[in-house]
């Protein structure tokens, strides 16, 4: 039998070292993960794919908790119910599940109630998240990337526009990259009109 691990972090921005650390603890000796948000398809998470692919009969998977297989309680049960198929025993380090201790049936059940679960939860998080957004934008808060250029700047690109220099020229003179200033000058077209 070989124990074989997998973590997954939602970003970039996370580290899967704690998960990474439980794995090694409990004595995996493969060990494969992502950094991509647990709503990705399964095709488009490579790490993932390599892991199930080399799951044989009598292996042990194991994870943290079936959320890292991902949120979609379809796409959760069709993995597991593959594995179990397989021959391929889980268990997840939270203490939930454990497949070599009961019969496929349970096994079934309880996974379908975890996925419930899961895919709830995800639910709720964006709903918080949306919440919390419309609750901040009414506050005035401005979300996405901030402008890198000031009002004189703009007036500057708009005055030498008027004179007839091109984007490129333009661009050149305030270090500016020619897109960014076409998109000023749309932008306070479009504000003028």
């Amino acid at each position: 039998m070989t124990i074989i691990g997998y973590w997954r972090t939602s970003t970039n921005e996370q580290d899967g070292e704690r998960q990474i650390r439980s794995l090694n603890e409990a004595h995996c000796q493969k060990i494969f993960g992502d950094k991509i948000t647990g709503t990705t398809a399964y095709g488009d998470r490579p790490e993932l794919s390599k892991c199930l692919e080399v799951l044989k009969d009598g292996d042990l998977f194991i994870c943290e908790e079936l959320s890292r297989l991902g949120r979609s309680m379809v796409e959760m049960l069709v993995r597991v119910n593959e594995l179990i198929e397989r021959g391929v025993y889980i268990k997840t380090l939270d203490g939930r599940l454990d497949t070599s201790l009961m019969p496929d049936e349970i096994v079934r059940l309880i996974v379908s109630v975890m996925g419930y679960a899961a895919e709830m939860e995800l639910k709720n998080i964006k709903t918080r998240t949306a919440e919390g957004r419309a609750v901040a934008q009414s506050r005035g808060v401005k979300f996405g990337r901030k402008k890198t250029y000031d009002e004189y700047q703009v007036a500057e690109i708009m005055e030498k526009r008027s004179q007839g220099q091109g984007y490129g020229t333009i661009a050149r003179s305030l270090g500016m990259s020619r897109s960014m200033v076409q998109r000023i000058v749309q932008q306070e077209e479009v504000a003028a009109v």
